[in-house]
């Protein structure tokens, strides 16, 4: 069985920083590329970031880009998010997502896994 978990998430003021982690178990890590994706409250799903199977290349939004950096370590089938920087807009719940493509899946798309989310606060 599939499974990722989520840690890190809490409450930071504006300009803080956070790193999220992601295990994962139930299939080969290192032949996956991974994603982080969040959600704002009262919003739907945005992508924020991609890495593929072994590390060396990443993708980023643009809301996050030159703030936050996805990095991976497949000895340990660890996913991280080093979030510098924060601001109120990143404020929502932070999903790890084992999908192909960076990108949002539908959330039924049989081809992606979802983690159960960890929250992240940005407030004063």
């Amino acid at each position: 069985e599939v499974q990722l978990v989520e840690s890190g998430g809490g409450l930071v003021q504006p300009g803080g920083s956070l790193r999220l982690s992601c295990a994962a178990s139930g299939f080969t890590y290192s032949d996956n590329p991974m994603n982080w994706v969040r959600q704002a409250p009262g919003k739907g799903l945005e992508w924020v970031s991609w890495i593929d199977s072994v590390g060396t290349f990443a993708l980023y939004s643009d809301s996050v880009e030159g703030r936050f950096t996805i990095s991976r370590d497949n000895a340990k089938n660890l996913l991280y998010l080093q979030m510098n920087n924060l601001k109120p807009e990143d404020t929502g719940v932070y999903y790890c997502v084992r999908f192909l493509s960076p990108r949002v899946p539908a959330r039924d798309d049989g081809r992606a896994s979802w983690g159960q989310g960890t929250q992240v606060t940005v407030s004063s």
